[in-house]
């Protein structure tokens, strides 16, 4: 993990976002060598089952009556 004093991040900190961003390396930002802060990259939208087959699956027809009566 790569350590960053305050002050150095206060300066880049657009450029440290991207970086991070892109290479999914977190950041740990510093005060006097204390750990303040841990920049990492957002985790992936894990999608919910129910909205898995959204714009997949077609719905024909109605779906809230029996199949066949008998």
């Amino acid at each position: 993990m790569k350590r960053m004093p305050a002050n150095e991040f206060k300066g880049r900190c657009l450029s440290v976002l991207e970086s991070v961003c892109a290479t999914g390396e977190p950041v740990l930002i510093t005060k006097r060598g204390s750990p303040l802060a841990k920049l990492v990259p957002v985790e992936a939208k894990k999608q919910d089952f129910l909205g898995r087959l959204e714009g997949l699956v077609k719905i024909v027809g109605d779906v809230e009556s029996p199949v066949w009566s008998g």
